[in-house]
């Protein structure tokens, strides 16, 4: 999706659009924090340091993400047009990944039993489900008066609501909801204002006080908080704290976002232009990371020492890197941009645009003509 033009930042032109430098640093940033706090996930338990790192990165990186993805939804509506890449954009992806990684698991994992269900998110794909249901209600957000109050509202809700069971993830859907909301009534000039030298010097001793506040709250603290999937009843707490940690893990992401967006370089960098891959990357990825885990990779000893934790990120940084180029995209377009122009019927507005279009550009070379 196109960027809003923003005079502060280095534009670039890419498959026909305006692209903002800042966004696509943004989002290829966020996607090797990602592949790294999964990559952790299999050590952590040994290290309270990097425990604390992983408590640290899971409080802003998916929140980053999905408010720069409702930021981009902002104009979404029930257009043909849109609705269909939707569909195949989000849609499509979810369907063949959520059969691919049970799939995988049987074969990897010699597990004949693992179920495929479509209603059931197995591990990464719960992202494009929420998406897919976030982008549909963005006409609801952009209508009513006090959207982001009223999400985290239902997010509070949810957090209370153990009912709500495993299908569609929803309670991840709705924990997560007010990000998504955040970015749908951002406008550029509040990225402006993270990105000014102030801000990014006090990120410094914030991201240095989260850490140490982390640290302390390891042996102390869920750290089943920071993926929202549960409610608190879930997670052996009072009901009350539902909600107290709903509000209170969003100002906290809100701040080490704000920290994140400040240092992000705003001109175009050597890894700007994988910030169009960064779906790639996100749902390939799991299949390594879930390879590793399944085949032992992670048990090595020497991995749980602070050279060996060193490795596995810098090679999961460099593994969702490469996920994320052209080369990748080119392989992997059929399931994550399928054209799938047979599947829908031919849309009279869109046909009529391209009629018109058609004929401006015959008249303009009758003019070429003329003129010569």
């Amino acid at each position: 999706m196109p960027s809003p033009r923003s005079p502060q930042s280095t534009q670039k032109k890419q498959n026909g659009k305006q692209r903002d430098a800042f966004f696509d640093n943004a989002k290829y940033l966020a996607i090797v924090l990602v592949a790294m706090g999964h990559a952790w996930e299999p050590l952590k338990g040994d290290s309270r340091i990097l425990e604390a790192a992983y408590q640290v990165v899971y409080a802003f990186h998916m929140p980053a993400f999905i408010l720069i993805s409702g930021y981009f939804s902002r104009s979404f509506d029930m257009r043909p047009d849109r609705l269909k890449r939707l569909i195949t954009g989000v849609a499509v992806p979810y369907i063949i990944f959520e059969t691919a990684y049970p799939l995988f698991k049987r074969v990897i994992d010699n597990d004949p039993h693992q179920e495929i269900s479509l209603l059931d998110p197995w591990y990464l794909t719960w992202f494009l489900v929420a998406l897919f249901i976030w982008r549909l209600t963005t006409p609801i957000w952009n209508l009513v008066r006090w959207p982001l109050p009223l999400a985290l509202g239902l997010a509070m809700l949810a957090s209370v609501t153990p009912e709500i069971g495993d299908d569609l993830d929803l309670q991840r859907v709705l924990q997560f909801l007010p990000f998504f909301v955040l970015g749908l009534i951002m406008k550029p000039e509040h990225f402006h204002m993270v990105r000014r030298r102030s801000v990014r010097i006090a990120s410094v001793p914030v991201f240095a006080a989260a850490l140490a506040f982390s640290w302390w709250a390891v042996p102390r603290m869920n750290t089943a908080w920071f993926y929202h999937r549960d409610a608190a009843q879930e997670l052996g707490a009072p009901w009350w704290t539902g909600p107290v940690m709903v509000l209170a893990m969003f100002g906290c992401s809100l701040v080490l976002t704000a920290c994140f967006f400040a240092w992000v370089p705003r001109r175009h960098m050597w890894f700007t232009a994988l910030g169009a891959g960064t779906l790639y990357g996100y749902l390939l990825h799991g299949f390594l990371v879930k390879a590793g885990d399944y085949q032992g990779w992670f048990e090595a000893s020497w991995l749980h020492q602070p050279t060996g934790e060193i490795l596995v990120t810098v090679l999961a940084a460099a593994v969702v890197t490469v996920l994320c180029t052209k080369p990748v995209q080119r392989v992997f377009r059929f399931a994550m941009e399928p054209k799938m122009d047979w599947a829908f019927k031919r849309d009279a507005a869109e046909e009529a645009r391209e009629r018109q279009s058609a004929e401006r550009r015959e008249r303009e070379r009758e003019r070429e003509k003329v003129n010569a």
